[in-house]
């Protein structure tokens, strides 16, 4: 009989068999058995996941809530594997399953000329499976499993080209900062394990108001804290690495040194999602603390408008995306910190598709270009490659949100939810995500004019030998000499741009779909209805309560879209650009000179890269000079280990010189001893 806990089990399990067959048998199945295993296995999850959803939205399905294996017991406590399946649960299964499908099939045009095309498919089947194991957790320990082991994947992700520097240092770097969260995360479940005695989350949740009211914790002897704000402060340490919140954020621009690919799935479902989908599942702690969601909420609202900035004077494609991300992981941190959770998963589940979008189609652009990413080098791609640019607009217009567009739907309800509260930093936090809407429009349209529109900027030499393509394969070995590797100076190219082949096409036509329609169709029963009723908790409503009263459908949310003031920063911003960037680009070049310090500023990323390169990268470095040369040089080498031999090597040389082997030696030391002991005697005796 198939039960749901069959089925859940399939869900997760499908894609680790994928991962492991193209994994460790991947020189046996080849590639094409390689990419076909892990499709299949990431199909059936998405089919499954979709037929879980509609269950649990229809009442054919309750919430599921089960252990499936125990882990270990130790005294009371005991650690379990087990799913909470549950309608916000069901709609992350199906966001991170769809777009990694997409993602998988993309990946066969991608990277067909890489020699590590089934280590590439087992990564991202593997990144799958650990994105699910962390959504569907049924309590603390396995959310941390599964937290963890994305953060591994995307390490290896990230520096899959691992003969490239700039790939090792892309990784690393994301591997330590995410550490420093990852600390901050581990503290929060120890405390909810001392305040609890317990890693369930139906335990926890159903005692946290009982437990944590009136109750503190005195990380410093005399300061007590209350012990919500404690737990939700340290938990979102962990989410500000995941999601890249500042100032953890510095690890998300530099992951696109990994595939496309991977970095679609990592800034659409998985990996930058994880914190904000933690920080709803735990809802009803995060609503016991207004610290904490002031704390959210002053973080979200500095990402999602200063890390924005630094997109505007980026010139690299992907680079461009990945500040984009940034910024609207911002927005979604906004609405928790607001208690507007609801619109946070919304967003997220929107963002997913145009970002995704976004991404796949810069790599679309990057292939055409034989991996070209500089902006500047691109321009009038438009009749070369009509699908991208279609597709293209419709993503940016769902990113800006332009009215009907699902960006719109969930951009703007994060945006009068902020409005409506009065939680403290609700005023900060309403100017920057209003100035973020001009600035994302900005950018966006920035990329759209340098990419697909004015002027073409590079030359075509068709050459009689070679192939021009700078393709994976020569990343992959760390061939960044492009003289040698066909890849000529910017703007120059052996054979004119086209269409990317239907593995790309498709997936682009597909994610442009939901990036439409998909605000229509579930704004209503996800943000003003009941729909994730009993998974996420709101004391007293929530902004959201106030704005149900005022909600009559999508229709007029999209009438008084364009009488709101939103709209009007999101036109300014597209006027701004399109001005600018398809008329009179030369503006942009003096407004660069005339504002230097500023723009400097930006491309510097506000000085944080640097700084902590100086302090932690620099500064470990010397603090672990200092250590060598104080501790194990000084004290350990020359004083303990080699002073210690030194010492013994010298009382040794000189009972050498005693032990001469002559008799009238010996005897003479013994009338010697004898004459001392006899006069030690005599002078006691006076």
């Amino acid at each position: 009989m198939i039960t749901p806990k069959l089925i859940l089990l399939v869900i997760a399990l499908a894609p680790l068999v994928g991962a492991i067959v193209a994994g460790l048998f991947g020189r046996r199945v080849g590639r094409a058995g390689a990419h076909t295993v892990t499709i299949a296995g990431v199909a059936v999850s998405f089919v499954l996941s979709c037929y879980a959803l509609y269950q649990l939205s229809t009442g054919g399905w309750g919430v599921f809530n089960e252990n499936l294996y125990t882990w270990f017991e130790v005294g009371k406590l005991s650690a379990h594997v087990g799913f909470l399946v549950d309608r916000l649960t069901a709609v992350m299964m199906v966001v991170v399953t769809s777009v990694s499908l997409l993602v998988h099939v993309y990946t066969i045009g991608y990277m067909r000329d890489d020699p590590g095309y089934q280590r590439f498919f087992s990564y991202i089947s593997l990144f799958t499976f650990s994105m699910l194991m962390l959504v569907m957790s049924n309590n603390f320990m396995q959310l941390f499993f599964g937290w963890e082991a994305v953060g591994l994947v995307s390490y290896l992700l990230i520096g899959f080209w691992f003969k490239r520097p700039s790939a090792i240092f892309a990784n690393m770097k994301a591997f330590l900062v995410n550490r420093v969260g990852d600390f901050g995360f581990l503290l929060g479940i120890a405390a909810v394990l001392f305040c609890f005695g317990s890693l369930d989350y139906a335990t926890v949740f159903a005692s946290a108001d009982a437990t944590l009211t009136g109750r503190t914790l005195e990380i410093i002897a005399g300061h007590p804290w209350q012990a919500a704000t404690v737990i939700g402060v340290l938990l979102f340490i962990g989410a500000m690495g995941k999601s890249a919140q500042v100032p953890l954020h510095v690890w998300l621009p530099d992951s696109m040194e990994g595939p496309t690919p991977i970095s679609a799935l990592i800034h659409a479902a998985t990996m930058v999602t994880a914190g904000i989908f933690m920080v709803a599942r735990m809802s009803p702690l995060y609503e016991l603390s207004e610290t904490a969601l002031s704390f959210v909420l002053v973080i979200g609202a500095t990402t999602a408008l200063f890390t924005g900035l630094i997109g505007i004077v980026q010139n690299d494609i992907k680079r461009v995306v990945a500040y984009s991300t940034l910024s609207q992981l911002g927005y979604m941190t906004v609405a928790l910190g607001v208690s507007a959770y609801s619109a946070a998963i919304f967003h997220l589940m929107t963002h997913a598709f145009f970002k995704a979008l976004l991404f796949l189609g810069a790599g679309s652009v990057i292939i055409a270009m034989h991996h070209e990413q500089d902006m500047r080098y691109m321009g009038g791609l438009k009749k070369y490659m009509p699908i991208t640019f279609i597709t293209g607009w419709i993503g940016t217009l769902a990113l800006t949100g332009f009215p009907g567009f699902s960006g719109f739907f969930s951009k703007d309800a994060i945006i009068e939810a902020v409005h409506e509260s009065h939680r403290f930093g609700s005023g900060y936090a309403y100017f920057c995500v209003l100035i973020g809407v001009f600035v994302t429009a900005l950018y966006s349209f920035r990329l759209i004019y340098l990419t697909y529109h004015g002027k073409e900027r590079f030359v075509v030499e068709h050459k009689a030998h070679g192939h021009g393509h700078h393709d994976a394969h020569a990343d992959a070995h760390g061939e960044d000499d492009a003289d040698d590797h066909g890849h000529h100076e910017p703007g120059h190219l052996e054979h004119a741009p086209h269409e990317s082949p239907w593995v790309v096409t498709l997936p682009l036509i597909l994610l442009a779909i939901p990036s439409v329609v998909i605000g229509w169709l579930t704004i209503g029963p996800m943000l003003f209805g009941d729909f994730f009723a009993g998974a996420i908790v709101v004391k007293e409503g929530g902004p959201l309560a106030e704005l149900a009263h005022e909600w009559h459908g999508p229709g007029a949310m999209l009438l008084h879209g364009l009488m709101g003031l939103p709209f009007w920063f999101a036109v300014a911003g597209f006027a701004v650009a399109t001005y600018v960037y398809l008329f009179n680009q030369a503006i942009a070049d003096r407004a660069a000179k005339l504002f230097a310090p500023i723009y400097r500023l930006l491309q510097n990323k506000y000085g944080i890269d640097d700084l902590y390169f100086a302090i932690f990268a620099r500064g470990g470095l010397k603090l672990g000079r200092g250590l060598w040369r104080g501790g194990d040089v000084a004290v350990i080498d020359d004083g303990i280990v080699n002073g210690s031999a030194a010492l013994v090597q010298r009382i040794a040389a000189t009972v050498r010189r005693v032990q001469s082997g002559y008799l009238y030696h010996y005897a003479f030391a013994m009338i010697l001893g004898l004459i001392v002991l006899l006069g030690g005697l005599w002078m006691a005796a006076r």
